[in-house]
């Protein structure tokens, strides 16, 4: 059946915002409408994660916001906490369809064909996917920036981590096809491009021939389909040299690289089945910062995990408070279902993980207050998005270093521009600039 009204919801990471997005095209693509998810619609959609136990917690929370909004509905839970916890997917009300990420693709007909009073649970073995697959967005509704998943899935098994379970082995995307979504999205008018994977780094491995990150920077600037491009998160030990020194050479590479972290005691490190030590890590920091003194770093920490005592924290506390970090993304331990880390010892309470996660986040603050003041008077490159600001009513965007900016007194003509921006003031963690020069290209 056509033409219904489709509600798509994403929670987690990037990789699941272009599974959403592409989705989304495929919807409109077969005559669907989709519309708000706080909307009255035939199939709501809810693209799940499972990193944690509260996203867990919110994807089941938002299954009976949708049942509530139309107890008629048909509701697909993908994504994955579908593909990790299909059975209990299937107990929540209103559910008559739980796909696996590896169905994802045939969302868009599958729901022409739900009957009503039945249920399917189409789960594929996830460990058996060769290909990174999924539906390609040919542009993102509403955002300056686009998101394109060029790798999926991770070997890594890090003793914490459900993703492996929930995303398979890793798979890249051949470069031939990166280049032509690439284009696509540029060609729909998007100015920035952010490549994205669950395993960025482990990019091309896969390949035959091999390929990696850094050469798919270089041919992707060669090509020259985006003005800006920019990379999600990429783990310690795939931050080469040639990388942070093509990284400072870039015109269209921006300035930015998010590194989780994790612990910054060794001890938890191994426990965690981290590749790296803190001396690693702090000579990574300082070999990038040196090399691109206005980049943005910003590292992961993880609060709580078993074996954690206080000396472990307070390690980490210090040790992230010398590190040149621009931010930080604070996260409690969580258990998983079957990953090493839930038979650890030392289980830390929750309460205690909390308030570390407090104290980190507070430091965190600090560090991008820091960053953020070390840039007044300096003029920074600005993506303006066509979204205002909500406290203020100004427009914003960000610098090629990850700089949230708020732009005094622009106007609607500079949306979707990149613009030089003097900055004049800061708020929070934010730059305040004035638009100082329109890039005629951007």
């Amino acid at each position: 059946m056509t033409g219904m009204n489709v509600a798509v919801t994403t929670l987690g990471c990037k990789v699941n915002q272009c599974e959403s997005a592409g989705m989304i095209d495929a919807l409109a693509g077969r005559g669907h409408r989709v519309v708000g998810f706080n909307e009255m619609a035939d199939v709501y959609i809810i693209n799940t994660c499972a990193v944690t136990a509260r996203t867990d917690f919110q994807s089941r929370q938002l299954v009976r916001r949708a049942h509530r909004r139309n107890p008629e509905a048909a509701i697909v839970v993908t994504g994955c906490y579908a593909q990790v916890f299909p059975d209990a997917a299937a107990t929540l009300p209103g559910v008559a369809l739980v796909a696996g990420n590896p169905e994802k693709e045939e969302i868009p007909s599958l729901i022409e064909k739900l009957a009503r009073g039945r249920q399917e649970i189409l789960i594929s073995d996830i460990r058996r996917m060769e290909s990174c697959a999924g539906p390609p967005a040919a542009r993102f509704h509403g955002h300056t920036r686009a998101f394109l998943k060029i790798q999926d899935g991770c070997d890594a098994f890090c003793s914490y981590c459900i993703v492996p379970f929930a995303r398979g082995k890793s798979r890249s995307l051949p470069l031939k096809d990166v280049l032509e979504r690439a284009s696509l999205l540029a060609g729909a008018g998007h100015r920035e491009i952010v490549l994205t994977g669950v395993h960025l780094g482990a990019y091309g491995a896969d390949l035959r021939p091999k390929a990696d990150l850094l050469t798919l920077c270089r041919t992707i600037e060669e090509n020259g389909p985006v003005r800006r491009l920019r990379l999600s998160s990429i783990e310690p030990r795939e931050v080469s040299d040639g990388m942070i020194e093509y990284l400072a050479n870039s015109k269209t590479l921006c300035a930015h690289l998010h590194i989780p972290l994790q612990s910054g005691d060794d001890d938890i490190l191994r426990l965690m089945g981290r590749e790296y030590d803190r001396a690693f890590f702090k000579n990574l920091a300082e070999k990038i910062t040196s090399a691109l003194p206005e980049a943005a770093v910003g590292i992961d920490v993880m609060t709580g995990f078993p074996g954690e005592d206080d000396g472990a924290f307070e390690r980490t506390l210090e040790f992230v408070e010398g590190l040149p970090v621009a931010y930080l993304h604070v996260f409690p331990y969580s258990e998983r279902p079957g990953t090493a880390a839930v038979k650890l010892p030392g289980r830390v309470s929750g309460a205690i993980r909390s308030s570390r996660g407090e104290r980190m986040r507070s430091l965190g603050q600090k560090k991008r207050l820091a960053f953020v003041g070390r840039f007044l008077g300096k003029t920074l490159k600005v993506l303006v998005e066509d979204r205002r600001d909500r406290a203020t009513g100004m427009l914003k965007g960000f610098s090629r270093n990850y700089i949230p900016v708020l732009i005094d007194k622009g106007d609607s003509s500079l949306v979707n521009r990149e613009i030089d921006v003097v900055v004049i003031g800061t708020t929070g963690g934010s730059a305040i600039g004035r638009a100082s020069r329109v890039d005629q290209n951007g």
